[in-house]
Formats: C-alpha cells, structure tokens, sequence
C-alpha cells in the first residue's frame, strides 16, 4: 500500500489558537486508500482539530494537506469539488429538523452533484435499506433516536458518493445501548475498504477495524502502529499510561 501515492498527505500541519500549547505542532501524516486511521487521545489532544482540518472546517494556521495530489490549502484551488468527495459526520447529527428523512438525504446529491430526483432518491432508498432504516424514509428527524440519526449522518455522507469518510466521535453523543449500531454501519464500510479516517474513545472499534491507529497528545502524533502492536506493545510511557486508564 505504502508505495502508492496517499489519498490524503498532511505536510506540517500546525493550528494556533493563541493557547499556550499548539492546537496542532507541525503534523505529518499520509491516509492511503483503504486505510481505516482510527485516532485516539486525551481530550483536548488536537484529534477533532486534525479530523477538521482535512477538509478545511478549521482552517490550519500553516501546513499543507493534499487530497488526491491537490493542494486543498492553496486558496487557488476549488475547495468545494474536493470537500464534496470528503463525506464527514459529526457528534451531533445537524439534520435538518423540517425536512423528511429522504429530502434529508438527496438535496444535496440533486443541488451539487445535479443528480435527478428519482436517481438521488433510488440511492438513498439503497442506503436507507442497507442501515435498516428503510422503513423511515418519510419520517421526520425528530421521530428517530439518537442511533438512528446517527445512522442517518452517515447516509447522508454516502450520498454524495466520497472517496473518503471523516468521523468526529460519531458516538460519543449516544445512549450507549445505541452505539453499538452505528459501529456496526461503520465496521461494514470498513469491510468495503471505503477509506476512513475516525476520531473515537471506543477501543473495541479501534483494535478490530482499524488498519492504523495513531494517539495524539499536546497537538502531536506521539505514537501510531497497527492496532495489534498499538495496543499489545505500546512504545511510549505515555500511551502505556493512557491505555491503562481507558481499556
């Protein structure tokens, strides 16, 4: 995999928020088709504000991120072709509450990828089957629990067809009954090889479905293995004390 060009490279990637520690400190990274990059950490370690800056929702202070050979940085460039393959879900759900699940689901592939309403509304259809939630395509956010629009989120995402999917704690927001099928939607993406880069406190998830997992901490990458030699034989003393605390 390793000697292709990355889907995503981050060269130097740094972020001030005028704190006394660098939200992120001259980060570098590459995500490779199919890779499943699960990052944990500390809160406040700079995960989220990574996640976020992949697709320029925090705009980095200095660094480069190149997406499919493209300088998403370089304010030349078109930044929403290129957010548009990126599809990205949140810890919170942000549907939209006046609309139906299906308009949820196809305005954006009808307004952006100028798709026909019947072809937006068959994908959705396939998607909605696939999560199990067919059966509420005219149902309104508001009817669902917070799994099932989570579960939702990410069909929204799928709609616009990404070549890779960014994840901020999509379950840290759930009722912990409801985590579990969520995870199962994203472990079956994962099976797909869909390309996906996770920010998640859950372990379990990490150990089985990564293919990478990186701890971050003060704004650095301090450590990144797979997960088998991440989690079995942590090198640093500070992962070692992390993961004592959190498994």
């Amino acid at each position: 995999m390793k000697d292709k060009e990355p889907l995503i490279r981050v060269e130097a990637l740094t972020k001030d928020f005028g704190n006394p520690i660098l939200a992120l400190d001259n980060v570098n990274n590459n995500i490779y088709n199919g890779e499943v990059v699960v990052i944990i950490g500390p809160s406040g370690s700079g995960k989220s504000t990574f996640l976020r800056c992949l697709n320029l929702l925090e705009v980095p202070t200095k660094g480069h991120i190149y997406f499919e050979g493209v300088d998403i940085t370089d304010p030349k460039n078109n930044l929403n072709k290129h957010r548009r393959k990126m599809g990205m879900v949140f810890q919170q759900f942000n549907l939209f509450p006046h609309m139906t699940i299906m308009r949820n689901l196809t305005i954006g592939p009808m307004k952006l990828l100028k798709k026909s309403k019947e072809e937006a509304e068959r994908k959705a259809m396939e998607l909605l089957e696939r999560v199990g939630l067919a059966d509420r395509a005219n149902s309104y956010p508001n009817q669902l629990s917070g799994g099932q629009k989570q579960r939702i989120a990410i069909v929204r995402a799928l709609c616009m067809e990404p070549d890779v999917m960014l994840f901020d704690e999509p379950t840290s927001a759930l009722d912990p009954e409801m985590v579990g099928e969520v995870l199962d939607v994203m472990k079956s993406l994962a099976k797909e090889n869909m390309t996906m880069v996770v920010v998640t406190h859950e372990m379990g998830f990490a150990k089985e479905v990564g293919s990478r997992v990186i701890f971050m901490e003060n704004g650095k990458i301090l450590e990144e293995n797979t997960p088998d030699e991440f989690f079995d034989n942590p090198k640093s003393e500070r992962l070692k004390s992390f993961l004592d605390r959190v498994l």
